[in-house]
């Protein structure tokens, strides 16, 4: 996804870096970059009206993510987070998310992750809920 352009991810979160975020290197520390996965996606799916993350009996548990490092974020940069679902199943989801930093036309980095609906109560899979599943359909973007 290092060629990935913004106009590929139906939907975007801007979200500030902090200083906490950088590293002795001076650069955001690389497993900082799945907590913005996290929160493009979580926050997204929270504003849609889908995702109760204190009392929804269904809840979409983590089980596989990558990233690929392209270059560096820094604080004070804004990361811009294009998220869009690369595949959606019975049970699953696949995003896929870039992050670009400021202005910039080409990701800084970019991964996925996979969830997979659960049932809280019992921690066993079940269908994506129908609401969600709508919500979810929106993010299938353009793949180059």
């Amino acid at each position: 996804m290092r060629d990935a352009k913004r106009s590929q991810f139906p939907h975007f979160l801007s979200i500030a870096t902090r200083w906490m975020d950088n590293d002795v290197y001076g650069h955001v520390n690389n497993v900082v970059y799945y907590s913005y996965f996290d929160t493009a996606v979580n926050q997204f799916l929270i504003e849609r009206g889908v995702l109760d993350i204190h009392k929804g009996e269904v809840v979409g548990f983590v089980v596989d993510s990558g990233c690929a490092y392209f270059s560096s974020i820094s604080f004070p940069d804004t990361i811009h987070a294009g998220i869009r679902v690369a595949k959606l199943g019975n049970s699953s989801v696949r995003y896929e998310i870039a992050l670009f930093r400021n202005d910039d036309e080409q990701p800084c980095a970019a991964g996925h992750f996979v969830h997979v609906y659960v049932a809280r109560a019992s921690n066993r899979s079940v269908p994506i809920p129908a609401p969600v599943r709508q919500v979810l359909e929106t993010l299938r973007g353009a793949q180059a």
